[in-house]
């Protein structure tokens, strides 16, 4: 029972803490950009945060995660709190919403980049295995949410970013029909769409690696 317990501590603390603190930097980015922009929508309501409290879906962040990780399901998957913004506050709605949108995805690839730098150093320096472990889901994880959200779907980051190029017609008939693609979206995940998503997100996270152990081995 100890030794259960140990390995279900292990998991959530390989898997879990790297996704939570990835999709809290995703949502802060988001908040951040926008009020740089000049909406300050989200500060007002405690979103220009890196605290999870202020991210959390329960579904999404507890529910889902936690239910993957307890019964080892293949399928990890989650989401936080979408972050509030008002395109009233902004100077140029069309391309600033461009930026707000964008800035999520760019902050997980940033993190993809971090963690794989990380990640070299720990091999080269021959550290304890179970930290490696850590770090490879955090890029993992980390490109997985950039990939996902860069779909030029709504309501995912990427059909945000794909308004600044559509037409006002074309834009409509996206948020109106919003809820229907939720759901298209959903099934296509639980039918499979993730081991899609898994082919551009093995090749990145192959390609950050090694160009990371060539940048971190002339320190040792």
């Amino acid at each position: 029972m100890n030794l259960e317990f140990l390995e279900l501590g292990a998991r959530i603390g390989t898997l879990f803490v790297p996704f939570l603190f990835a999709i809290c930097v995703h949502e802060f980015a988001h908040a951040w950009m926008a009020k740089r922009k000049g909406d300050d929508t989200a500060e007002k309501l405690g979103r220009l945060t890196l605290n999870p409290i202020a991210h959390a879906d329960i579904i999404g962040t507890l529910v889902f995660p936690l239910a993957a990780i307890l019964m080892q399901s293949p399928l990890f998957f989650g989401w936080a709190k979408p972050v509030p913004v008002s395109s009233r506050n902004l100077k140029n709605p069309k391309k600033d919403m461009f930026w707000i949108a964008l800035a999520g995805p760019l902050s997980n690839i940033i993190q993809a980049v971090f963690g794989s730098l990380i990640y070299a150093f720990l091999i080269q320096a021959r550290v304890y295995e179970d930290f490696h472990q850590f770090f490879l889901y955090y890029i993992q994880i980390n490109l997985f949410l950039a990939v996902f959200n860069l779909l030029p779907i709504h309501p995912l980051d990427g059909g945000k970013v794909l308004e600044r190029f559509l037409s006002r017609n074309a834009n409509q008939w996206l948020q109106q029909n919003q809820g229907a693609l939720n759901m298209g979206l959903l099934f296509l995940i639980l039918l499979g769409g993730g081991r899609i998503l898994a082919i551009p997100v093995l090749i990145t996270q192959k390609l950050l690696l090694g160009l990371s152990l060539v940048v971190t081995a002339p320190f040792f």
